[in-house]
């Protein structure tokens, strides 16, 4: 993966140092667009992220998960497509903020996330997290959830509401509504 020149895997010293180029450049230095920038946290695989940016090129799409080996498929996806607006993170979640600058993204997607039954603070829409994704997403930003998880979707739920967060659409059965 070291020369996929899609996939970007900083250590956590050069991130703590303020070394890692693309942060808050990211449209002038890799994407060469200002178009928004949409970040998928756990992307796994890159499935939704290959897919989100091959059904709309008029967005940049970046991936985010810790797992080299699951993350290899999208980015040679992405390559294989010559997909321009796809870039590929490999880091922990917990360090987004040192990826990003404040507003430099427009759109969070969460899918699929393990729901961490015994690890709160490891959950994606844990309060702690989603104070850190505020610290780069835009103001009027979104952060979309898709969960199979009864769980982490009535966790999320009642933690969006405690924080006061606004919910745009919220459904217990995607496929059976119109959200």
């Amino acid at each position: 993966m070291q020369h996929f020149r899609n996939l970007f895997q900083p250590s956590y010293e050069e991130l703590l140092r303020g070394e890692f180029p693309c942060r808050g450049k990211w449209s002038s230095f890799w994407f060469g667009n200002d178009r928004p920038i949409i970040a998928e946290l756990g992307c796994g695989k890159g499935e939704y992220t290959v897919t989100l940016a091959g059904k709309d090129p008029g967005k940049n799409y970046i991936g985010i998960d810790i797992k080299g080996a699951r993350m290899y498929s999208g980015a040679r996806e992405a390559l294989e497509k010559n997909l321009p607006n796809v870039a590929f993170i490999r880091t922990k979640i917990e360090n987004t903020p040192l990826l990003f600058d404040s507003g430099e993204i427009s759109e969070i997607w969460l899918t699929f996330p393990d729901p961490q039954l015994k690890k709160v603070k490891k959950r994606l829409t844990s309060t702690f997290l989603l104070r850190r994704y505020l610290q780069f997403l835009q103001p009027g930003g979104v952060i979309r959830l898709k969960t199979d998880s009864v769980f982490l979707y009535a966790y999320t739920l009642a933690l969006v509401r405690l924080n006061r967060f606004d919910i745009l659409a919220a459904t217990g059965d995607l496929y059976a509504s119109e959200a």
